[in-house]
């Protein structure tokens, strides 16, 4: 453990902190793992083979021949930066052909790109909301939209959290309201930690009651749900309904970045009005044409998608089969509850050594008593890489007693 040293007393926090260094003297440390060397299901971690089951390169595409082509060349021409923000010297031409490439695909009027998936979650909400506003976010949302929450609150806009993916609660919340107040519903697509998938058809009912405007963040949707990957809207058939779409390259898209996507006049008065776009250097060259090359790959490839969750499933009924706790889902997230944090990581642990990388979630990230191990999967997982990890699972649920 580090010897704590003497600090100003706003640091005393930082001191008294030491539960990683805990973990990490009993060698169960299961964060910050350097991978010295990426092919998809396989990577190389402390000079040795790993199978990945905790990647969000849902459609495998981080090392794809055309993505990486696409990324050199980009570099090649505009160099490595844009060096400056959107709105002034940042723009090139690769930014406005893949943001109409994007609106045309997901069948909106317009797009607007970001520089992370994080800036675009939570850089979309402050412009749009004031002092007279409610925004209505479900409790589990993504940090980005808790984010843009905390900012818009300091601005004196109304913030509700309803219930997690309970469109009762939010109705009952809307029902308060002054029916003349402007209703900005905000939800994630699919919830990041346990794969769940938000109720929005329910959703888009209740909005159109009350009048209110929905921003859905897909970014563990796009690409992995509904007809050609276009994500959790159109898996309901509500894309229509859903006003803003917000999304992120590092996911599906196999970069970093992220966008909106909907009405041209909202597009339009967002790249005016946005902090997080105006006050940030613009995509890099190299990350827009990676995204653009791996946005191409889905469209010519949508049964990309219906590999992943078909991947996703078989190892959810494998888990459920041998005993664990797993619940029923329909996304490429698939967590395995195991019940505190100390068994969780030791499982983490021994899963590692056996070969086998994937997340370990605790207590705050969820609920006392449901730490899991978060496993996620690629269309790229080929049959023997998922019995492998099934066999793995179940080998150390046996050594450790957590199966029977």
């Amino acid at each position: 453990m580090v010897e704590a040293k003497t600090m100003k007393s706003l640091f005393n926090k930082c001191n008294e902190y030491t539960r990683n260094y805990e973990v990490q003297e009993k060698g169960l440390y299961p964060y910050f793992r350097p991978i010295q060397e990426s092919e998809g299901p396989v990577v190389m971690m402390e000079g040795r083979k790993v199978v990945m089951a905790g990647s969000n390169n849902y459609l495998g595409l981080t090392a794809h021949p055309k993505v990486k082509e696409a990324a050199i060349k980009a570099i090649e021409k505009y160099g490595t930066s844009c060096s400056g923000s959107r709105f002034l010297t940042g723009t090139i031409d690769l930014h406005v052909n893949l943001e109409r490439k994007i609106a045309k695909f997901m069948g909106k009027e317009s797009a607007l790109l970001f520089s992370t998936g994080f800036q675009a979650g939570q850089g979309v909400i402050l412009p749009l909301v004031g002092r007279k506003d409610y925004i209505l976010s479900d409790k589990d949302n993504h940090a980005s939209i808790q984010a843009g929450n905390m900012m818009a609150a300091s601005m004196h806009t109304h913030v509700v959290r309803y219930k997690h993916n309970d469109i009762e609660d939010l109705e009952n919340h809307l029902s308060k309201l002054p029916a003349e107040a402007d209703k900005f519903i905000v939800t994630d697509g699919v919830f990041s930690t346990f794969g769940t998938l938000a109720n929005l058809d329910g959703l888009s009912a209740v909005a159109k009651k009350y009048n209110a405007a929905i921003l859905v963040d897909d970014a563990h949707g796009f690409g992995v749900l509904g007809p050609n990957g276009k994500g959790s809207p159109f898996h309901f058939g509500v894309q229509d309904d859903i006003d803003l779409i917000v999304c992120t390259f590092s996911k599906t898209l196999a970069s970093l970045g992220g966008f909106v996507a909907g009405d041209e006049q909202v597009i339009n008065y967002l790249k005016h009005k946005s902090p997080a776009l105006i006050f940030s250097a613009s995509p890099t060259p190299a990350s827009v044409a990676a995204a653009d090359a791996a946005l191409d790959i889905l469209i010519e490839q949508p049964e990309l998608s219906e590999k992943v969750t078909a991947n996703a499933q078989f190892i959810r009924d494998g888990l459920r089969s041998l005993g664990f706790k797993v619940p029923f889902g329909e996304t490429a997230i698939v967590p395995v509850f195991i019940g505190s944090d100390d068994d969780t990581f030791l499982f983490w642990r021994k899963l590692y050594d056996e070969g086998v990388f994937v997340n370990a979630f605790i207590s705050p990230a969820t609920p006392p008593g449901m730490q899991m191990l978060r496993t996620s999967y690629m269309a790229t997982h080929e049959q023997s890489h998922l019995e492998f990890i099934l066999d793995k699972f179940e080998k150390v649920g046996k050594e450790i007693g957590y199966l029977k």
